[in-house]
């Protein structure tokens, strides 16, 4: 039988995209006390079921893919350029490795062609058949066609022969495109790459006592129990503080917390950090769409992943383009920190002004770069306002000052100037959470 808090999710779920929800109609809805409706709501958040925004509240919204570093197939690649399949349907699931334009001769070609790899060209047959006789994909631009023996060779062989109305460089700008978005994904780490399985994790059943906790916990400081079904459905957490002052023979059914906060194995390590630190906790259950227990994740594990995910950046991103063109100026003190950046076309909106949302990142970066400067590694941005007073030009070198109003161990709050030849140009005021083991 499914517990209240799977109830609740269950009727999110069923519930149309767009539509409003709160904690008030949650309770009266599935008749159950305001806090368990909050923690299935934020569960919901973060399983992607709902979104809230700010002066609209809580809404139904379409969930976030439950995989996202799925590599880039010829089928995937057929839907990004709008091409048309003319033959070897049957390999539309193979991975693309790389792609090669077919603008040389057919011999200089072979040097490039490899086994799943996809050959760019226009309308020859030659380095068509080419192509598809070594193991490669092809691609025909311009709208042009090929032979029904290429067809025919594709098809013996699996692979995709795809056409295009799209010339060469834009198509492949696209696919490159692609391949770098998917690079990014693939850096993204999840809790599935740092969870502790199953096979390692200590559970116990409800009818275990408080000895038995004491015994399982042994020296372990951060220690949180799960207590599972004998079916392995988790149904509860217990921590010591939960057991303090119990007597031994206690069951830990009569003290465990229900519906505790969980995370699936798909949730990016920084949404997880969120979680563990805003909520002070050291452990929290991984367990799969039918609440079944399949390990544990440690606020030890998720900050040393954190940290090293600080020192090695995630890929070619807006973030990593805007904060690669920071430079720390000299005028930067134990007080405050200055950064320059010179604007550059890729910038600007279509007004000719830099873009808002560049500003926001050149704040993000350069609020980052000072609570790094004072040794707080993994920064989360919360909130940032911004108010722009007036447009800033292209090729203008824009200044950016950051002073802390409140520095603690888990936030902070800070002011930021921004200047263009000794005028104030924008005002930010952003809050931070520092994710760091505590």
């Amino acid at each position: 039988m499914a517990t209240k808090h799977e109830q609740i999710l269950h009727y999110i779920a069923g519930l149309p995209v767009g539509a409003k929800i709160s904690v008030r109609s949650i309770a009266k809805h599935q008749q159950v006390s305001e806090g368990t409706a909050y923690r299935a709501i934020k569960e919901a958040e973060t399983t992607g079921l709902v979104s809230t925004i700010e002066r609209v509240g809580t809404i139904r919204i379409e969930q976030k893919p439950t995989n996202n570093i799925e590599t880039l197939t010829f089928r995937a690649l057929v839907k990004l350029i709008d091409a048309r399949v003319l033959g070897g349907s049957a390999g539309l699931a193979k991975h693309l490795d790389k792609f090669v334009i077919g603008a040389m001769t057919p011999d200089e070609m072979l040097r490039y062609i490899t086994p799943n790899s996809l050959v760019i060209i226009g309308n020859r047959e030659d380095a068509q058949a080419l192509a598809v006789q070594n193991g490669a994909a092809v691609l025909i631009t311009g709208g042009f066609m090929t032979s029904d023996a290429v067809i025919a060779q594709a098809n013996q062989a699996g692979l995709p022969v795809l056409q295009t109305s799209y010339d060469t460089f834009t198509v492949a700008t696209m696919i490159n495109r692609a391949l770098s978005d998917q690079a990014i994904r693939q850096d993204i780490i999840t809790v599935a790459a740092i969870y502790t399985p199953l096979a390692d994790t200590i559970s116990a059943q409800p009818s275990a006592t408080v000895a038995d906790f004491t015994a399982l916990r042994g020296d372990h400081n951060d220690f949180a129990l799960p207590i599972v079904t004998a079916t392995g459905r988790l149904v509860g957490m217990v921590t010591p503080r939960q057991v303090a002052g119990k007597k031994p023979t206690t069951t830990l059914e009569r003290i465990m917390q229900k519906d505790p906060q969980t995370v699936k194995p798909y949730l990016n390590v920084t949404t997880v950090g969120h979680t563990m630190q805003g909520n002070g906790l050291a452990v929290l259950p991984v367990v799969d769409d039918d609440w079944q227990l399949v390990g544990i994740v440690t606020r030890k594990n998720v900050f040393a992943c954190l940290s090293e995910l600080n020192a090695q950046g995630v890929g070619s991103t807006i973030a990593d383009s805007i904060g690669a063109q920071l430079q720390l100026d000299p005028a930067t003190t134990e007080a405050r920190a200055v950064y320059t950046l010179d604007t550059t076309p890729m910038m600007i909106n279509k007004l000719g002004a830099v873009s808002v949302g560049v500003l926001s990142e050149a704040v993000n970066g350069s609020v980052t770069g000072f609570l790094n400067l004072h040794g707080r590694r993994n920064v989360l941005v919360g909130d940032l306002t911004l108010r722009s007073f007036r447009p800033i030009q292209v090729e203008a070198t824009v200044t950016i000052t950051v002073v802390p109003l409140q520095l603690t161990r888990s936030e902070a709050t800070l002011d930021v100037t921004l200047t263009t030849d000794g005028l104030a140009v924008a005002k930010a005021i952003v809050t931070c959470q520092i994710l760091e083991r505590t």
